[in-house]
């Protein structure tokens, strides 16, 4: 497991600036105002900073972004990180900048000289999220050795503002590393044997194997999995930390830990991407270890279908017929729509056992939503405008793009079969509305519910702001910012 860099806080000691190794990292506003770490580093340095300052202030210095100097005269460390990010800066720019500096670490150690800045805290926040390397299967595996201290005026009070955060970043870490997994080593079992280990933070797991699948029911799940050796899974995850009987939010994820299509197969193009279709649950799993982490006050469950998508003598073919949990039936008129399938079990599933407050479910869904959006934003679907509403919200404090799409009968209509209860798909017009549109008739009418199609945003090809490129951990700092803002108790 990738963990992330190992963060304290210390009172601010400008003697020791010039002895440091590794990366000192400085803050100044957008005139180029040094406070006293960074008038001690110009000293240091003769002066340099000030002028590279001057320099840097004929074209504007601009809020959020970094200039680096290397091998600073008078000085250990190998390189000084000026950081613009005045008080006036908001927290996305904040969180950049620090990412810029956990980009380029390399193998040093960072002293952030913050001083009195109120975004210090944030600043360590986007450090350690973008300085995450996955190197789990890498015979030559870089050394990742290395720490980030923060020196402050009042480290205990930073430290106590970075805590959860820094849960928040670990969540973001496990995510990741289970969407980075190659599928022969994130097996159905692996990946339960994972969630089942956060026993060791405080949360309450379950793995409900075939036979007890079976008997509840569940046979559009495992109607997905019946053509791979991988034995489907149902891993229940909960974290109670709220009012003793208040309902939970539910969090349902779609764990797909390989999609070949099925019998519908996939083009050989691109296929070895399809070890990222358990982005739901991964992002599920995320979200329950930050918030037993942070021992959020409040009570949330997470629910994820663990399958396979394979082609066998075995497998459901297209025209099959399957039953589901609620007790409707689905045409299968492609094998390759199978999220869908998983989900609307699990969602049925998590309504019946827990009668939950809310309910969102997350699957790398459909193609169709980064058609529309790109890799920019998930695809938000929801009943309700309340909890709908509070999702964006979160979703834009938190810098992670998030898009509300329609509901609507006429693209219901679409999913009408001449043989069963519906079809799995709707055909190609409106293909991430109409794959909600069918996750929707397995939604309660009183349950508040947001479904998230995050297929374009789960693992992506460029870098981004605070992720290298691939799996990305969208979701985790919203949803987990959901749960503090709404579901929280005081």
């Amino acid at each position: 497991m990738t963990t992330p860099t190992p963060v304290t806080f210390v009172e601010t000691d400008i003697e020791k600036l010039g002895e440091r190794a590794g990366r000192v990292a400085i803050i100044v506003d957008e005139e180029g105002k040094l406070d006293i770490a960074g008038r001690r580093v110009n000293r240091l340095m003769k002066g340099a900073l000030k002028r590279a300052l001057e320099a840097k202030a004929d074209d504007g210095l601009k809020v959020g972004s970094v200039f680096s100097m290397a091998y600073p005269t008078g000085m250990a460390a190998e390189a000084v990180d000026v950081l613009c990010v005045p008080r006036s800066a908001d927290l996305a720019k904040a969180r950049r900048a620090g990412a810029v500096v956990g980009r380029q670490r390399g193998k040093a150690n960072i002293l952030l000289a913050a001083g009195n800045s109120k975004w210090a805290a944030q600043i360590a926040f986007g450090i350690v999220l973008r300085d995450y390397n996955f190197q789990d299967h890498k015979t030559d595996a870089e050394d990742r050795e290395g720490a980030l201290e923060v020196m402050c005026n009042a480290p205990d009070v930073v430290a106590e503002a970075a805590a959860p955060l820094l849960a928040v970043a670990e969540g973001t870490f496990f995510t990741r590393d289970l969407v980075n997994e190659p599928a022969n080593v994130l097996t159905t079992t692996s990946f339960a044997e994972r969630l089942a280990a956060m026993e060791s933070i405080g949360l309450k797991v379950e793995v409900l194997e075939e036979d007890k699948l079976e008997a509840l029911g569940m046979r559009t799940l495992l109607a997905v999995g019946q053509g791979s050796a991988s034995p489907s899974k149902v891993v229940v995850m909960q974290w109670n930390g709220g009012a003793k009987d208040a309902a939970p939010l539910a969090l349902v994820g779609k764990g797909v830990v390989f999609d070949t299509g099925g019998i519908s197969l996939k083009p050989a193009g691109g296929m070895e991407d399809m070890t990222m279709d358990m982005g739901g649950a991964g992002t599920v799993a995320g979200v329950m270890r930050a918030i037993a982490l942070r021992k959020a006050k409040a009570n949330v469950v997470g629910i994820v279908g663990l399958v396979e998508n394979m082609p066998s003598g075995t497998a459901i073919r297209p025209g099959d017929v399957v039953k589901s949990m609620k007790g409707d039936t689905v045409e299968i008129l492609n094998t390759d729509a199978e999220g869908r399938l998983v989900l609307c079990d699990a969602m049925w599933y998590t309504q019946e056992r827990f009668a939950p407050a809310a309910m969102i479910d997350l699957a790398t869904l459909t193609g169709a939503i980064i058609i529309g959006l790109g890799h920019e934003n998930a695809g938000v679907f929801s009943n309700d405008d309340g909890i709908c509403k509070a999702f964006l919200k979160a979703a834009e404090a938190e810098g992670e793009g998030a898009w509300r799409m329609p509901l609507g009968k006429a693209y219901d209509d679409m999913l009408k079969s001449p043989i069963a209860d519906m079809k799995n798909i709707g055909g190609r017009p409106a293909g991430s509305i109409t794959a909600a549109q069918f996750l929707q008739r397995f939604v309660k009418d009183d349950v508040p519910w947001i479904h998230l199609d995050i297929a374009g945003v789960a693992s992506v090809k460029a870098d981004t702001g605070l992720a290298p490129k691939g799996a990305t951990g969208w979701g985790v700092r919203a949803l987990d910012r959901l749960v503090a803002d709404k579901f929280e108790t005081e």
